[in-house]
């Protein structure tokens, strides 16, 4: 695997390690997850709440990589490039542009 010194050209990289449908829904899970732990965290007022959010974005989404994808996650090797693009597969997902 090249390196990358820009997003864009790590993008379609990521798109690649998750091909399968159902490792992209773990991800989408997991990411939704992460968002109504913090909503939760904010609206209770309990910051210790928090400590899931890890545990519900990476569970997931590393049972899909190596239930479904049979691969590495990129987390390992371009870890904020690869939360970004969890996030931008988020939004394509939901924008309808990535199938669920």
């Amino acid at each position: 695997m090249s390196e990358f010194t820009r997003f864009h050209e790590f993008y379609p990289y990521y798109l690649g390690e998750h091909r399968n449908r159902m490792c992209r829904r773990l991800h989408f899970i997991g990411s939704t997850l992460v968002i109504l732990i913090v909503l939760l965290a904010i609206v209770s007022g309990e910051p210790r709440w928090l400590w899931l959010a890890p545990v519900a974005g990476y569970g997931f989404a590393w049972v899909g990589h190596y239930v479904y994808e049979k691969n590495r996650p990129a987390t390992f090797r371009h870890p904020l490039y690869s939360l970004m693009g969890d996030w931008v597969m988020y939004w394509q997902v939901l924008s309808g542009k990535i199938k669920f």
